[in-house]
């Protein structure tokens, strides 16, 4: 599909971005744990990611000028809003 804005390219960069995120300090890749795991147990994660995509949104064109991660950011914390709020189980194919 040929898209109007560009989205197809800023999705795959997204998709780069949140697989690199698998390999940083924030995940234990070889036991299969994400800290959000431990804000669900918590019953946190929901309004965690939330505040996240909001943190990185609002600071986007201020902390060092319009910095792309900002955006990738709370693009990835959109992303797990969407999970952890259940959205991606409304409308099973």
């Amino acid at each position: 599909m040929k898209y109007r804005y560009n989205e197809g390219e800023i999705l795959k960069e997204l998709t780069e971005y949140v697989n690199k995120t698998y390999g940083e300090h924030y995940a234990a890749v070889e036991a299969d744990f994400q800290i959000q795991d431990v804000f669900e147990h918590l019953q946190i994660a929901e309004p965690f990611c939330r505040a996240n995509a909001i943190k990185y949104l609002y600071r986007f064109g201020d902390k060092e000028g319009k910095n792309k991660k900002d955006l990738l950011k709370a693009l990835h914390y959109t992303i797990l809003l969407y999970h952890f709020s259940g959205m991606d189980k409304l409308y099973p194919e």
